[in-house]
């Protein structure tokens, strides 16, 4: 533990890619983001050897409420009896009522593999809700935690400030950086461009707003904490741009998807190679297989919506 930060792994589809972050201070504590319906037992799990219950937990912050940070919000909030949950306006009704987000969801992964993901999600009332304001302040006993807006991943979508650690919990405005991706040159980093809200504009502009803060460690939902964050920056800065270039080389393509999908993959491949990265490609490809397609159909939503 780390300035009272714990990372729980939410063991969402595998070990080390979904992350939810405990903060402890003066006996109470808050959660960043909760993983799905799955992962509930191992963030409670995780309050008994740090001498804590489920009623010494105080917030539970939610970066955004796509459902492998926000799936199991609803049923962690019933567990937890003095907990409020902190929120961003455009995502606040989409907790209360879960429905337009399970459907958008599904329509995604088809009815049966979104059971086996996330579970059924519970909606949480507008009573256990914190709806917070751009640069809102929420203490943790005396430990101020700043929100604000990071809207390029998605438009409900915040990050978080903690003065205490000089640190900010970005969950994917800053990225994704798996750790078996780390190489004798620090982590390897690359943007996250899901559906269906990616902008361009606002990702570059998040990631220069986090830099803001001049942070020491930034801790990713997807995965954990990273250092270098000056590289990190810049990497994500250019890996944006060229996503951006191969969604409008194969715009009018009539085999877009798998044109993005190639070029994606080929990016990523070289830019580890590059980053002296051992594993083979088809290594490579075993961690970034999931991330390649959601990103594709990311991409494809913006151009969409573009025009």
């Amino acid at each position: 533990m780390c300035h009272g930060i714990i990372t729980i792994d939410t063991n969402f589809v595998r070990p080390y890619l979904d992350a939810s972050h405990l903060i402890i201070e003066n006996g109470k504590a808050a959660f960043v983001d909760t993983g799905t319906n799955h992962s509930v037992s191992y963030l409670l799990d995780s309050l008994t050897p740090n001498n804590l219950d489920a009623s010494d937990v105080e917030y539970v912050f939610i970066t955004h409420v796509h459902l492998d940070h926000a799936g199991g919000a609803g049923k962690l909030m019933k567990l937890l009896p003095n907990a409020k949950l902190v929120i961003h306006p455009r995502g606040a009704k989409h907790l209360e009522d879960p429905s337009k987000l399970v459907t958008s969801s599904k329509s995604v992964y088809g009815e049966q593999v979104f059971f086996d993901l996330y579970g059924d999600i519970e909606p949480i009332p507008s009573t256990k809700m914190i709806v917070i304001d751009d640069g809102e302040i929420i203490y943790l006993q005396n430990r101020p935690l700043k929100c604000f807006y990071t809207e390029g991943h998605a438009r409900h979508h915040y990050c978080i400030y903690d003065e205490s650690s000089k640190s900010v919990f970005s969950g994917d405005s800053f990225g994704v950086s798996y750790r078996e991706l780390d190489t004798k040159q620090g982590e390897f980093i690359f943007p996250t461009t899901s559906p269906t809200q990616f902008d361009p504009h606002e990702a570059h502009k998040a990631i220069d707003e986090i830099l803001a803060y001049d942070p020491r460690t930034i801790y990713l939902t997807h995965y954990s904490g990273v250092t270098g964050i000056n590289r990190l920056a810049e990497d994500l800065h250019n890996a944006i741009d060229h996503f951006v270039e191969i969604a409008k080389k194969f715009k009018s393509s009539a085999m877009r998807t798998k044109e993005i999908r190639l070029a994606m993959s080929e990016f990523l491949i070289g830019s580890l190679k590059a980053h002296d990265s051992r594993l083979s490609d088809q290594e490579i490809l075993k961690f970034l297989e999931v991330d390649i397609k959601v990103n594709t159909m990311g991409l494809e939503c913006w151009l969409d919506q573009s025009g």
